[in-house]
């Protein structure tokens, strides 16, 4: 495994890389999620990148930022142990020289929830985002659903400026009790991740709500039923369609999507219902 830390490093091994070249983006703090994004690269790859770069650009101010969990030795390790073959680790400085001036939106699926939350979240992500297919050049690039916002920007961006990039989407990976596995779980006190549950427990009921033949509105009521006693604050739940976070069409996949808030923790999830009565 080579652990790159300039964009000519990296280019340089991958001159001679066998393809095809699977990307896996991270911000570290490696768990078993980003680890399943690495095995289906494998299945599908000859050569493995892994980029390890906690964005600026996507955190907003009062965010986490500073104190977003960073453990580079360990994640290192797990890359080897599974095989990478090359990690992209680069500062700031190397990825926003202090002259840049261009930054990537995509507008429509990015304007709501999460968009709305965090304004210029997604302009970071976008951006941070198209550097990596420009550096990496990968044919194809691992995203995780649980981030399924994030998921439907990258593949509105991919279609829109016709890069030649297959994203393929991976299931979230889950504890036992159901919550989704995050780096940002590592905030939570053991109270607070017993209660996190909640947005698990939420999504099933929501999901039943629908598949019993009951709307949107009542999936909604369902899922906040469970979320308001269970969290300190609710920031959304919601139905929507997958590929657009607008109004979903009956005969389409609906996509259940809640954040809410427990003690300083910001948590987000989502559930894809296909079997809709």
């Amino acid at each position: 495994m080579k652990v790159c830390r300039t964009i000519d490093e990296l280019r340089n091994h991958l001159t001679e890389a066998p393809r095809p070249v699977g990307l896996v983006p991270t911000m570290g703090a490696l768990h078993e999620g980003h680890l399943s994004l690495v095995r289906a690269a494998r299945d599908r790859c000859d050569t493995i990148v892994m980029s390890i770069f906690v964005n600026p650009l996507q955190f907003g101010p009062g965010e986490d930022f500073d104190r977003y969990p960073r453990s580079e030795q360990a994640d290192l390790a797990a890359a080897e142990r599974e095989k990478v073959d090359l990690v992209f680790v680069p500062s700031v400085a190397e990825m926003y020289p202090d002259d840049r001036s261009t930054t990537v939106r995509v507008a429509g699926v990015s304007e709501n929830f999460e968009g709305a939350i965090r304004p210029d979240h997604f302009d970071g992500v976008a951006t941070v985002v198209t550097k990596l297919f420009g550096i990496v050049q990968p044919d194809i690039a691992f995203f995780g659903r649980k981030d399924a916002q994030q998921l439907a920007v990258v593949r509105r961006l991919v279609a829109d400026l016709s890069l030649p990039i297959e994203v393929v989407a991976c299931e979230t990976v889950r504890d036992p009790d159901g919550l989704a596995m995050s780096s940002r779980n590592a905030y939570l006190s053991a109270e607070d991740r017993e209660r996190a549950t909640a947005l698990w427990k939420a999504l099933e009921a929501g999901a039943a709500a629908l598949r019993r033949g009951g709307d949107p509105a009542e999936a909604e009521k369902a899922m906040l039923a469970i979320l308001e006693p269970a969290t300190d604050h609710v920031d959304y739940v919601a139905v929507v369609d997958p590929d657009t976070f607008s109004a979903p069409l009956r005969a389409h996949p609906h996509l259940l999507i809640v954040a809410a808030r427990l003690g300083e923790t910001r948590l987000i999830d989502n559930l894809l219902v296909e079997d809709i009565a």
